[in-house]
């Protein structure tokens, strides 16, 4: 059986998250200067590293509660020490596990199964369809928090206006 739906929904989860496209999460990590990856900025609360330990834990959190048992809570261990995120590469190996898992979990779905309410992290019930666009637009919206940090750092010298 062909689920057209979540085959355009995997697909886009793709993209925002290591698409082509300079606004993908991964081009941008990988533009991220390693002198920068722990910096924050002047006025800011958190560095690059923060928020992508952030977008890697809201991933297995959001499949934990939404596909599997739910036992995780923000208060667990879920990230094993600084070694993933010691590096750009090693938390972007990292942070592709973690979408691997929440990428096979959509995957598994039937296009019925979009608007069944499943549980989220904050103990609400909302539609699949929902969830998995919550879990589109962090990539995206992460991903410009690291683009406006990256040229606060000032080490951007050029920027692409295409598309």
């Amino acid at each position: 059986m062909t689920s057209p739906a979540v085959t355009q929904l995997v697909y886009l989860l793709h993209e925002a998250f290591d698409g082509m496209q300079w606004h993908s999460l991964v081009n941008n990590i990988n533009a991220v200067d390693p002198r920068d990856w722990s910096r924050i900025p002047e006025g800011g609360d958190r560095s690059i590293k923060d928020i992508v330990e952030h977008v890697g834990v809201c991933k297995i959190m959001y499949d934990n509660h939404a596909f599997g048992d739910g036992h995780l809570s923000w208060d667990d261990k879920l990230v094993d020490g600084d070694g993933p995120l010691s590096t750009i590469p090693s938390a972007i190996e990292w942070l592709r596990g973690c979408h691997s898992k929440l990428t096979q979990s959509v995957a598994a779905l039937s296009d019925d199964d979009l608007s069944r309410p499943r549980k989220t992290h904050a103990g609400t019930f909302k539609d699949t369809r929902w969830i998995i666009n919550v879990m589109i637009q962090h990539d995206l919206y992460h991903s410009g928090e690291i683009n406006l940090i990256r040229s606060l750092c000032g080490r951007e010298t050029e920027w692409a206006h295409y598309l």
